[in-house]
């Protein structure tokens, strides 16, 4: 089994689970302030460009939570949404994104998990967002 195999196998859903565990309130600040760079790093990732508009949507539902303008949200899924980003920007996680052609694999496997995770809880925002809207 290849190092990329292995690390593969590390990233599920219970990695995922362990690490929003450990999100605290700092963490969404921290976010927020990184969102420019977040946001570049997703739209430039060719792996990652696919979520460029759902990275926009996440932001903002953090922005709407954080300023109590949308609070019909569990804590778990900004927990999830602050735990992706935050690993998204992180260059060094499990699988190091300066390596060509790899580098991205482990970012965009926990977004897709993330997504899994908070599906309803977006669909439930565009919604109130759209309501605003009117």
């Amino acid at each position: 089994m290849n190092m990329f195999s292995k690390k593969k196998q590390e990233i599920d859903e219970e990695y995922m689970k362990k690490g929003v565990s450990k999100v605290k309130d700092g963490d969404v600040e921290i976010t927020a302030n990184n969102q420019a760079e977040i946001e570049d790093k997703i739209a430039n990732a060719g792996a990652l460009r696919k979520y460029s508009e759902l990275g926009k949507l996440m932001f903002g539902m953090l922005k709407d939570y954080r300023s109590g303008v949308y609070s019909n949200i569990p804590w778990f899924t900004i927990a999830s949404i602050v735990f992706a980003l935050l690993y998204v920007l992180n260059p060094l996680d499990l699988v190091p994104d300066f390596i060509p052609g790899f580098g991205y694999i482990d970012d965009f496997a926990i977004l897709t998990i993330t997504l899994r995770f908070i599906e309803t809880d977006l669909h439930k925002y565009l919604d109130w967002k759209l309501e605003e809207e009117e």
